[in-house]
């Protein structure tokens, strides 16, 4: 079982940037994920990344602002966040999957305890 741990959430004015980290231990063979969910909605899709850092893939709507990179030394993902609108304010979730190409979270099978990312307008 993989273990994930976020950090790096916070708050920021839209336009604004920010970067998230997942600490994921046993990871190797598993494609890592983020997940948002805000209040009221369920969890969202953001990217995934491989684990030999390819592929990666995007939801639609933080493609150009959202990049997601590995580092495997450091057995860590990280999600930069830039000009960030008040529609990413959410809990991101890192996630773990053995499947190769999936964006349902029921495919994800570990889950980090999340991370709040707030953007004020």
């Amino acid at each position: 079982q993989v273990q994930l741990v976020e950090s790096g959430g916070g708050a920021v004015q839209a336009g604004g940037s920010l970067r998230l980290s997942c600490a994921a231990s046993g990871r190797s063979g598993y494609m890592l994920g983020w997940f948002r969910q805000a209040p009221g909605k369920g969890r969202e899709f953001v990217a995934f990344i491989g684990w030999s850092g390819f592929p990666t893939h995007y939801t639609d709507s933080v493609k150009g602002r959202f990049t997601i990179s590995a580092d495997n030394a450091k057995n860590t993902v990280i999600l930069e966040m830039n000009n960030l609108e008040p529609e990413d304010t959410a809990v991101y979730y890192c996630a773990a999957t053995r499947s190769s190409w999936t964006t349902r979270a029921v495919d994800f099978s570990s889950w980090g305890q999340g991370t709040q990312v707030t953007v004020s307008s």
